[in-house]
């Protein structure tokens, strides 16, 4: 693809650049629009090859579009944008909760309409980032994209009604350790253990600990009962009730109505 477009210039757009640059992906050219110009400021000082657009219209005929908004902003947008975009035009959505259908509904005759929620790992080209596609996506460009996205990452082609189960599971997925694993490691050190040391072992633990959990064919509870002392245990099950809480709150939230 020869030109690459964003219409949001936040979080996910910067995972996006940055990990096109670590996987050496290059395009004629990246143009990205956003309300705020900071943000826009902010690109073009870590991005040199990005330009940056002060309309909408600048930026959404571009031959790939990626819409990197939040919900609230999605309806204002893709009303913006309805007469902007080509059957031709290939449009990528980050967004949850507007599906496949709802955004064809307003965007009336585009084909090539494909939706993705990546994770943070993304920015070093580990992310977990399922997609789905539109059923008139032409297959050539379909190609196209996933040859890209393999390079960010695990990217499973996926029904359109599965992507908000992944924004929950692997997209939020981070927050729900990001907390515990630099305390493991602070514990670590100060128990004696080197702080480089310290992080590469808890990295092969964690690697180790989902290949025994998940690829091991043992049971969850066989594999529970390999280690006979468990810190955590009287613990548990208030984790596993918030677990159940929250992330079903959020589910519920971000779900497709």
């Amino acid at each position: 693809m020869k030109t690459i477009g964003f219409i949001g210039g936040g979080r996910i757009t910067r995972i996006f650049l940055h990990a096109f640059e670590n996987a050496g992906i290059t395009f004629e050219k990246i143009i990205v629009y956003d309300v705020n110009q900071q943000l826009l400021e902010k690109l073009k000082t870590h991005y040199r090859n990005v330009f940056t657009a002060s309309e909408i219209n600048q930026v959404a005929n571009s031959e790939f579009l990626i819409i990197a908004i939040h919900p609230p902003a999605m309806m204002e947008v893709l009303n913006q944008i309805r007469d902007m975009v080509t059957t031709d035009s290939v449009v990528l959505s980050l967004a949850p909760k507007f599906n496949i259908e709802k955004i064809q509904g307003i965007l009336k005759g585009i084909n090539n309409l494909a939706r993705m929620n990546p994770s943070a790992s993304t920015i070093v080209n580990r992310g977990v980032n399922p997609v789905s596609f539109s059923s008139t996506f032409d297959p050539a460009k379909k190609s196209e994209l996933l040859e890209m996205a393999k390079h960010l990452g695990y990217t499973p082609e996926i029904n359109d009604n599965l992507i908000e189960a992944y924004a929950v599971i692997t997209a939020m997925g981070h927050t729900y350790f990001n907390f515990q694993l630099p305390k493991l490691k602070e514990l670590a050190v100060s128990f004696g253990i080197d702080e480089a040391e310290a992080g590469k072992a808890i990295s092969i633990m964690l690697w180790d600990t989902t290949i025994t959990l998940f690829s091991s064919g043992m049971t969850f509870q066989d594999v529970d009962d390999l280690v006979p002392v468990k810190p955590m245990k009287e613990v548990e099950e208030t984790i596993k009730g918030y677990y159940d809480k929250f992330l079903g709150e959020i589910y519920q939230k971000i779900k497709p109505a």
